[in-house]
C-alpha cells in the first residue's frame, strides 16, 4: 500500500475525468455557511466541460436540498444535478400505498412524505418505519431511541433509513443523524434498509442523471467522487469502483492536524481502501 499526500488543487486530479460526484455537507458546506472556494472549484470545473452530480446522504428530495443550497450562498451552476437519499426513500414510501408509516425525524424533514398516499400514525400502528433523523438532534444521540427500537423490534417492523449519516458537522460541533438510530435497530436484530452513501442505489441514480447531461455513458475510470466521510463517501466510492478524493476538513479533522503526508500503516488503519488524494479543502 502506498502512502498518501495532500494535493492542493481539483485541477491536478481532473485530467482524465468526466463526472465529479460531489458530497455536500462538509464539502461545499458545513450546515451554516458555504465553502465559495469550493463551489468556484465544482463550477470551473463544468465550464471546462465536466459534469457535476451533487450526491448527498440529506433525508430531503433534491428541490429541497437545492432550496437549502440556494440560501447558504450556492449558485445553481455550481453542479447540473442533486441526487439524494431523501429522493430515494420518497419512492421507496410511494410504493407502499395506503400503508401505515411511523417518521422518526424533525418537522423539517416532512418533504420525504408530503403529497403521497401514507398514513402517518404512533409507532404501535405503524407497518413500518421512516427515520430521517432524531427528533432533537441538537440534545439526543441514538442512545435516546433504544426503548423505542426494542418497541419496534417486539413488532418486527422495518427501519427506513432516509440518512445513513452516523454524524455531520453543523458549524464547529458534530451531531447525530438518522444513521446512528438505524445502526442501532440493525445491531438490535432490526430489519434496516438503507438509502444513501455508501449504498449502490444512489450511485446508480447518479450515474443515471449524468448520462442525461452529457448524452452517453461514461466510463468508471473517468468518474471521481469527493466527500469527507470514511464510511459513506470512502466505502461507497470504492464499492462503486470509482476514486474518490478525500477533503480532510469536514468530520475527520481531528485525525488530520498537522499532518502533511500518511504512510502506509496509517492508511491503513483511518482508511482501509485508500482513497485517490487528500485535500484540506476543495479548491481549483
Amino acid at each position: 500500500m502506498t502512502t498518501l499526500r495532500f494535493v492542493e488543487r481539483l485541477r491536478d486530479l481532473t485530467g482524465h475525468v468526466d463526472i465529479v460526484l460531489s458530497d455536500i455537507w462538509g464539502v461545499v458546506h458545513n450546515g451554516l455557511e458555504s465553502f465559495p472556494e469550493a463551489c468556484e472549484a465544482l463550477h470551473t470545473f463544468r465550464a471546462n466541460g465536466g459534469t457535476v452530480i451533487m450526491i448527498t446522504n440529506a433525508p430531503r428530495p433534491a428541490d429541497s436540498v437545492q432550496r437549502q443550497l440556494r440560501k447558504l450562498g450556492v449558485a445553481d451552476d455550481t453542479y447540473d444535478a442533486i441526487v439524494s437519499s431523501g429522493d430515494l426513500t420518497r419512492n421507496f414510501v410511494a410504493g407502499q400505498p395506503g400503508q401505515a408509516m411511523y417518521l422518526i425525524g424533525p418537522d423539517r424533514d416532512s418533504s420525504i412524505h408530503r403529497g403521497l398516499d401514507v398514513k402517518l400514525t404512533p409507532l404501535e400502528q405503524a407497518d413500518y418505519i421512516v427515520c430521517s433523523g432524531l427528533f432533537d438532534d441538537e440534545t439526543e444521540s441514538a442512545d435516546d431511541y433504544r426503548d423505542m427500537m426494542s418497541q419496534a423490534l417486539a413488532r418486527k417492523l422495518t427501519l427506513v433509513c432516509a440518512n445513513p449519516d452516523i454524524i455531520v458537522e453543523r458549524g464547529d460541533r458534530l451531531i447525530y443523524c438518522a444513521g446512528a438510530v438505524a445502526e442501532l435497530y440493525r445491531e438490535m436484530g432490526g430489519e434496516v434498509i438503507f438509502y444513501g452513501k455508501p449504498h449502490r442505489p444512489i450511485y446508480d441514480q447518479a450515474m443515471t442523471l449524468a448520462k442525461a447531461r452529457r448524452g452517453k455513458d461514461t466510463a468508471l475510470d473517468r468518474v471521481l467522487a469527493i466527500g469527507d466521510s470514511v464510511r459513506t463517501d470512502l466505502a461507497g466510492a470504492h464499492a462503486y469502483g470509482i476514486d474518490l478524493l478525500f477533503v480532510t476538513r469536514g468530520i475527520h479533522a481531528g485525525d488530520f492536524e498537522g499532518i502533511e503526508q500518511m504512510g502506509a500503516a496509517e492508511v491503513k488503519e483511518l482508511f482501509g481502501h485508500p482513497p485517490k488524494a487528500l485535500m484540506r479543502e476543495l479548491k481549483w
